[in-house]
């Protein structure tokens, strides 16, 4: 019993990786929300529109900032996940499971985008990596595990 009252509290927890399919899972439930809101944003500028170069560059930039907002707000947030990722059970957070900044989230995004390089080997890291991280979780030294 005394043991147990002098453990630190700031003790390390073992965080339950999540792999590679839960993630994908969960990427997928956010493709559809994002996918329904971005046919949103096509219905507000006008289908007809997009045939003009200008209006398919509002429309990327608009996609992009959406994205951007989407998944940095989601990650930093005390919920540490994007509704994708919660509706699986995985968060995301720092080495000991704390939530990271929004300025990490966003670095984390756009190192996205390297995961996407090379037949999106960056992603698959999470497959046989030790701690699940893709290349994008390594370059911001994020992870990716079960709720509890």
């Amino acid at each position: 019993m005394q043991n147990i009252l002098d453990t630190p509290e700031s003790a390390e927890r073992k965080l339950d990786y999540a792999g590679f399919w839960i993630r994908l899972a969960a990427l997928i439930i956010d493709s559809i929300i994002l996918y329904a809101i971005n046919f949103v944003v096509i219905y507000a500028i006008g289908f007809e529109s997009l045939l003009d170069p200008s209006s398919i560059l509002v429309y990327y930039a608009v996609t992009l900032v959406t994205y951007l907002i989407y998944f940095a707000a989601f990650e930093s947030s005390s919920r540490q996940g994007t509704p994708g990722k919660m509706a699986v059970g995985i968060k995301i957070g720092k080495e000991n499971g704390e939530p990271i900044s929004f300025a990490n989230a966003l670095g984390r995004y756009f190192a996205k985008l390297l995961s996407s390089l090379i037949l999106c080997i960056g992603y698959l890291m999470a497959a046989w990596d030790d701690k699940k991280q893709g290349l994008h979780d390594k370059l911001a030294n994020t992870y990716v595990f079960y709720s509890k």
